[in-house]
């Protein structure tokens, strides 16, 4: 009788906690779940000097799956290498753009402010301050611009300080943000204008001469050869234009391709100091226009002459747009900028020889009016920074 009355009680708990469950599920109480780590997407840094042991601006954009409360913080650290003079790294000197919209930095969260900047043991850490209200979305793209490139005059911009480059080689570039998402890139630090990365995927970037009579961009035929290195333009002539150029060529499996920008380090200038201006008369187009000769004003050196940059890639910018007039004519040029000119992308893996995919033909076209300065030793630097995308 006793093991009857053990057995029936057994049998009234559980009874009693089945009932319980079907309860707790019936008026809708929430289940347990765990949290799992995300992978940040889409994570690139852009440099605007590869070379090794120079000051450089940093460019990093990535997409965060989770998003970034209010209060939590992003990380993005630079220890690999390292990458130095983050001490000097102040608020001024970094700008946080929640797409485009610009968020205001401060070097403590207090009052609006709404994201605070610190750097400590090379890794930077930007807080989103409970003050200021700022969040990230889930799937935002967030993008931190590190050095003169930071531009905006909320966080008391624009910035003067940068960081410097390790030694010839690939470093990560490991980003957190928010409570969960993590991820990272690398970026190549190299000698000269071939750009090696190795990031766990294939990535290499060639520069070749093209040869006199080659058409650059449909409108244009070259008239005279170059090198990897050299773009020599030769004796210019008052009212005639001079058309170069040069292939540049990608070989990459990263998921979402690269992006290819080329810089000079000023205009062409001779010893005496004599100059030949951006396109047009000395104005530095950014946007590409039909190209015109020079309109000389005497007095104003500037309309004496000038030089520009054409490409035959017609999906370029984050709109895979055609600045170019790409298969439309061609004929269309902007100015060579100390700024990174975008001159090829790819939003995927290449194999190095679809033209616009894998391929790119860059001109370059310089014009003189009877006014320029004679002189025999014009002379500017172009460097091409090549940036996978992962």
């Amino acid at each position: 009788m006793n093991r009857a009355s053990n057995t029936f009680s057994v049998l009234q708990a559980t009874a009693a906690i089945v009932g319980l469950a079907i309860l707790l599920w019936s008026v809708g109480l929430p289940s347990f779940r765990f949290v799992e780590a995300a992978n940040v997407t889409s994570v690139s840094d852009t440099l605007s000097d590869s070379g090794p042991g120079v000051v450089s601006n940093h460019t990093i954009s990535f997409i965060t799956p989770t998003g970034v409360a209010n209060g939590q913080t992003i990380t993005i650290d630079f220890s690999n290498g390292p990458f130095t003079g983050t001490s000097s790294i102040t608020a001024a000197d970094v700008d946080i753009l929640d797409d485009t919209n610009d968020l205001t930095a401060t070097s403590t969260c207090g009052g609006s402010e709404e994201v605070g900047v610190s750097f400590n043991l090379n890794v930077l850490t930007l807080e989103l301050c409970v003050a200021g209200g700022a969040s990230i979305p889930a799937n935002g793209t967030t993008t931190v611009k590190i050095g003169t490139n930071a531009t905006f005059s909320g966080d008391s911009g624009p910035g003067v300080n940068q960081l410097t480059n390790p030694a010839v080689g690939s470093y990560e570039i490991a980003v957190t943000a928010g409570a969960s998402d993590s991820g990272a890139t690398r970026v190549a630090i190299v000698d000269s204008v071939t750009v090696t990365a190795s990031v766990d995927t294939l990535f290499t970037f060639s520069v070749a001469g093209v040869s006199g009579g080659a058409t650059v961009n449909t409108a244009d035929i070259t008239d005279g050869p170059t090198t990897a290195t050299t773009i020599p333009f030769g004796v210019l002539t008052n009212g005639s234009a001079s058309t170069t150029a040069q292939d540049l060529t990608v070989n990459t499996n990263a998921k979402n391709g690269f992006v290819v920008t080329v810089t000079a380090d000023g205009q062409l200038v001779s010893a005496t100091g004599a100059d030949i201006d951006g396109f047009r008369n000395g104005n530095y187009d950014t946007t590409p226009v039909a190209w015109e000769g020079p309109t000389p004003v005497l007095g104003s050196e500037e309309t004496y002459g000038h030089w520009g940059i054409t490409s035959d890639d017609g999906a370029l910018t984050s709109g895979l747009t055609n600045p170019f007039n790409v298969g439309g004519g061609g004929d269309r040029y902007l100015s060579a900028s100390t700024t990174p000119v975008e001159i090829f992308r790819h939003t995927g893996p290449t194999n190095g020889t679809t033209q616009g995919v894998g391929t790119t033909r860059v001109g370059y076209k310089v014009q003189i009016s009877a006014l320029q300065e004679a002189a025999d030793d014009y002379t500017a630097t172009l460097t091409y920074v090549a940036t996978p995308v992962f």
